[in-house]
């Protein structure tokens, strides 16, 4: 088949979320004998220059390039339309014409978009065959963000998750088919009664590269791994320094918190003012890191989709304690293959009882590491797409 792919972000190297799935795919589409045009955007040269080894993995590549400053200008143009600011700060007009020129040219057994914010890229596509992945349904995120954010930021993404609430209804009732991540999410997309058909795929992990080792861990060491420049990350670092890590070391001194992550704010870099916590920035490899800590926490309170850095933690055969809300993002159950934390106490308990007792460590260790294997592994994963993508060309609109 030919296959036009479309995805908001440049996805190579896969070293962050918004680009790990979507590089799957397409390596995936490319090894199953399609051929496949990738159209996507940078925001700079250097991002431009990271992405090239990407035409290793398709046919035809296309990017558009757009800086951060101007994206953020195409955002705040759509302010006072009826159009979500997403849509201007993934949009690239040259991009836009090199994929309407490529539907010109070209017939295309299917497309696949990536990211609501790519769909407007296809919107002159005729009669072929397609699907929308949402991955995360990213008007929820914006409106929970309008919980917790300070008046007039709240105002803000309450108006943008209403926008893009309404564009994800719309999309959905366009494309063939609307995919996600999580059952979570499904229930979400289904919930809009606006699809035509709807169905999940999971995220995997790379489960050979994020593997345990022989090597000793630190008893007394536990780790956060995320971008900290995203705000719930920040949110969740902030909440659990100020309020479960002093309840943690009031108990056990010497317990320390790793945060782990590129682009940390001045107020996440403060938090090494607080006694035991480190803040990395950007490290060469955040396996060392984790695989040195005795457990990794999550305590997201805004969580879409999966987390991978749960995923990654758990293959690695680290245990997570996490939300519940982080959780509902993995194809596991609560106390059996990670613990959940649903206050301070709850998550301090949780915590210790990992910290003190190396044998229940190790039997949660290993069962998180079976779960992934078993549930989150990018050929299942696939596997399934591949029955989505079979119905959707069997049967076009």
């Amino acid at each position: 088949m030919k296959i036009l792919f479309v995805c908001h972000r440049l996805p190579y190297p896969p070293k962050r979320g918004g680009k790990i799935r979507p590089f799957n795919i397409i390596r995936h589409l490319t090894e199953s004998g399609h051929n496949v045009t990738v159209g996507s955007l940078a925001r700079s040269e250097e991002e431009l220059a990271e992405g090239q080894p990407l035409r290793g993995y398709c046919d035809k590549l296309y990017v558009g390039q757009i800086s951060s400053a101007a994206a953020v200008a195409n955002m705040v143009g759509r302010l006072p339309t009826s159009v979500p600011s997403s849509m201007g700060y993934f949009y690239s007009a040259s991009l836009h014409r090199e994929i309407r020129e490529e539907l010109q040219r070209n017939d295309y057994d299917l497309t696949f978009v990536h990211c609501s914010s790519a769909a407007q890229y296809v919107r002159s596509a005729k009669g072929i065959p397609s699907i929308l992945d949402f991955g995360d349904m990213d008007s929820q995120k914006w409106l929970d963000y309008s919980t917790y954010r300070r008046f007039p930021l709240s105002i803000g993404y309450r108006l943008e998750g209403t926008k893009l609430c309404r564009e994800e209804k719309r999309l959905a009732r366009k494309f063939d088919v609307s995919t996600c991540t999580t059952k979570a999410e499904l229930e979400t997309l289904r919930g809009f009664k606006a699809a035509r058909q709807t169905d999940w795929f999971p995220n995997g992990v790379d489960s050979d590269y994020f593997s345990p080792t022989d090597e000793p861990y630190d008893p007394d060491q536990i780790c956060f791994i995320g971008r900290m420049d995203y705000y719930p990350n920040q949110q969740a670092m902030l909440y659990f320094c100020n309020d479960v890590l002093p309840l943690i070391q009031a108990r056990r001194p010497a317990t320390k918190l790793v945060i782990i992550g590129a682009e940390p704010s001045a107020e996440i870099r403060d938090l090494e003012k607080n006694p035991g916590v480190s803040v990395t920035g950007t490290v060469p490899d955040v396996r060392d890191h984790v695989r040195a800590s005795a457990l990794s926490v999550a305590p997201l309170a805004i969580a879409r989709g999966t987390q991978n850095k749960i995923l990654e933690s758990m293959a690695m055969g680290v245990p997570v304690v996490c939300s519940k809300i982080a959780a509902g993002g993995v194809d596991a159950v609560p106390g059996q293959y990670l613990l959940v934390g649903k206050s301070p106490d709850q998550y301090t308990d949780n915590i210790i009882r990992l910290l003190e007792s190396a044998d229940e460590r190790r039997e949660l260790s290993i069962a998180a590491r079976q779960r992934v294997l078993s549930s989150h592994s990018w050929p299942a994963s696939m596997t399934k797409l591949d029955t989505i993508i079979g119905a959707v060309v069997g049967s076009p609109s």
